[in-house]
């Protein structure tokens, strides 16, 4: 009866474990949003976040995008202040949830966020804010290079490489949080040293940005604007972003050196000679058709935007570094299950040449099948965070933006009106997933 009830638990396994990925869940969510239809967007997030509870945070993200592009950066701040909270709290799982997605996978762990992740939650609060009265625009930047020290520094024995050497050092800081802290100081007529400062570091951090350097020399000079004009900022949230999907990988040396040295910090396992190939979330860059926003002011072209974040690069660049440890984690786990099943065997007195010995191979097989790769990812990211600044008279104006491809427009162009206050900034936020607006051209109040 004993053997019965272990081989029955063994072979019960597979069906505790979910088959429907979270990137297949959000096909049609990011569907929606990419095609415009933020109704039917936030409809379907409604859906997932009544049925998947564990998964709370990461539709959340996914839910301050529809509202942002909804015209509504107010509640859009609210769910990502939520979410950020929730990621810090998150940062360290629990034993319990580790122990529990050892014997199944990782989407039975609490989603804490991937490290671009929790750095561009700050990028957007800091563009949300901006869009309202913009009082916590300054905190948000900081937080932004704050958090990506704070994530490198906070790097455990777990995450070094083969080397012994922290892969998170060679993370890429992002530019957005000096530039957004550079232009408010500069707005105030009195703090340019702290404006080319800032900008200083923009020009460190993204060398590629030729308008880092125009501002620099703009701070320097301790000017803002000519008399009688302003500054517009228009923003953009360009092209389609980078998401996770599941893969099988063959584990690199790199792998299993990791995995080897948490197995001998677990005492009970040891590392075989080969290992089959296991599944784990990749991720992946979308291929898009914009590239960045013509801004025309009236019938005249005033300017492009330009790259400051480029989140995809990010994202692929912060996750290789990691990726070995992803793969380490597919590793063990593989492992530990191999030893369940071997230790039932040795419990229940069957070897290999028992007739059930089949079986109890056949449930490893089967829980190891039943894995899905942890896909759970913020989706609905742009792919590059850009930046156009024009100097305007004071007044209204007219202003059009285009989607375009280099210099060729490639779709609509949108219209909308802004006031330009003297010696001050104005801001425009727009999201061009595709050749065509999504949602609404956001002007600060």
């Amino acid at each position: 009866m004993t053997r019965i009830r272990y081989c029955i638990a063994l072979l019960l396994l597979p069906a505790l474990i979910g088959c429907a990925t979270h990137a297949d869940q959000l096909v049609k969510v990011r569907s929606f949003y990419q095609a415009g239809d933020l109704a039917a967007a936030e409809h379907l997030l409604d859906e997932e976040l009544k049925k998947n509870k564990s998964d709370a945070d990461v539709l959340k993200l996914e839910r301050a995008m529809v509202r942002l592009a909804a015209g509504k950066p107010k509640e859009t701040e609210q769910i990502l202040r939520e979410v950020r909270d929730r990621f810090d709290e998150l940062d360290k799982p629990t034993a319990g949830e580790t122990a529990w997605s050892m014997f199944s996978d990782d989407n039975r762990r609490s989603y804490a966020g991937e490290d671009y992740e929790k750095v561009l939650i700050r990028s957007m609060l800091a563009l949300s804010n901006l869009m309202t009265d913009g009082d916590d625009a300054v905190a948000y930047a900081h937080q932004i290079n704050a958090k990506q020290h704070e994530i490198i520094a906070a790097a455990t024995h777990k995450d070094v490489d083969k080397d012994g050497e922290n892969p998170k050092l060679s993370y890429k800081q992002v530019a957005l949080g000096p530039y957004i802290h550079g232009m408010l100081r500069e707005e105030t007529h009195v703090d340019y040293a702290d404006a080319a400062r800032a900008y200083q570091q923009v020009v460190y951090f993204e060398p590629q940005f030729r308008t880092g350097h125009w501002d620099l020399e703009r701070a320097r000079n301790g000017h803002h604007s000519q008399r009688g004009h302003g500054a517009l900022y228009v923003f953009a949230l360009v092209g389609r972003g980078p998401y996770k999907v599941e893969t099988l990988e063959t584990p690199s040396t790199a792998a299993l050196l990791i995995a080897d040295v948490v197995l001998k910090s677990q005492n009970k396992y040891s590392l075989p000679t080969s290992v089959a190939p296991v599944k784990v979330p990749k991720v992946v860059a979308m291929r898009n058709d914009v590239d960045n926003v013509l801004v025309s002011i009236g019938p005249q072209q005033a300017g492009r935007t330009e790259t400051i974040t480029d989140v995809g690069r990010m994202a692929a660049e912060q996750y290789e570094a990691v990726y070995p440890q992803v793969v380490a984690r597919a590793v063990v786990r593989r492992l530990v299950k191999r030893g369940v099943v071997e230790g039932a065997k040795l419990a229940t007195g069957v070897d290999d040449r028992n007739a059930l010995n089949l079986l109890f191979e056949a449930a490893e097989l089967a829980w190891g099948a039943a894995e899905a790769a942890d896909t759970r990812c913020w989706g609905l990211l742009p792919d590059k965070i850009q930046v156009c600044r024009i100097e305007l008279p004071a007044g209204e104006h007219a202003i059009s933006l285009a989607p375009a491809q280099g210099q060729r427009t490639i779709g609509t162009a949108e219209q909308t009106t802004v006031r330009i206050a003297d010696g001050g900034n104005t801001y425009v936020l727009v999201n061009f997933p595709d050749r065509k607006l999504v949602g609404k051209v956001l002007v600060s109040r």
